[in-house]
């Protein structure tokens, strides 16, 4: 691949941004298993992890918009929300907003729990390799950003994706 500082045309880049699809895919299913190789030892599961991740990241919320936020059903994430809390991770409070959808909050524990398991995430990356520049990286954002808003269209024409 050739490297040009001028737009693409269409075709060129739905060819390129296929080849992004591909390694994204595999990076995905690599990091899953790692996540689930060592999730024994460190006490949660990738489903658990994601949960108090997005807790910490936003504050209480309730399960439906935690559902929304990662797109995934309402009944898994309620499955991962009653693990954390059978591990003190996570509690339930009262929500002024609505009296039937509580608030989840992180647990001091799990605050504990997720911070070491971003931090050991942190030390393995520290080991990537390749030189990689603020500018690359920034580059890799946005390019997985605009394929994210892509995939993200609901209203994109049916056969499209």
């Amino acid at each position: 691949m050739s490297e040009t500082s001028e737009p693409l045309p269409s075709d060129d880049l739905a060819d390129h941004l296929a080849e992004v699809l591909g390694l994204v895919g595999l990076l995905y299913r690599r990091v899953l298993r790692k996540v689930e190789q060592t999730a024994p030892a460190q006490g949660l599961s990738v489903g658990v992890r994601a949960v108090l991740d997005l807790l910490r990241a936003q504050g209480p919320m309730t399960v439906p918009q935690m559902s929304r936020t990662q797109e995934l059903s309402r009944q898994f994430v309620q499955r991962m929300v009653h693990d954390a809390a059978a591990e003190q991770w996570v509690e339930t409070v009262a929500n002024p907003a609505h009296r039937r959808s509580p608030l989840i909050r992180l647990t001091d524990a799990g605050l504990v729990a997720i911070t070491a398991v971003t931090a050991r995430e942190k030390l393995l990356l520290r080991r990537t390799g390749g030189d990689l520049t603020d500018a690359e990286i920034a580059a890799c954002v946005k390019v997985l950003g605009q394929m994210l808003a892509l995939f993200g269209e609901e209203d994109a024409p049916a056969g499209s994706v």
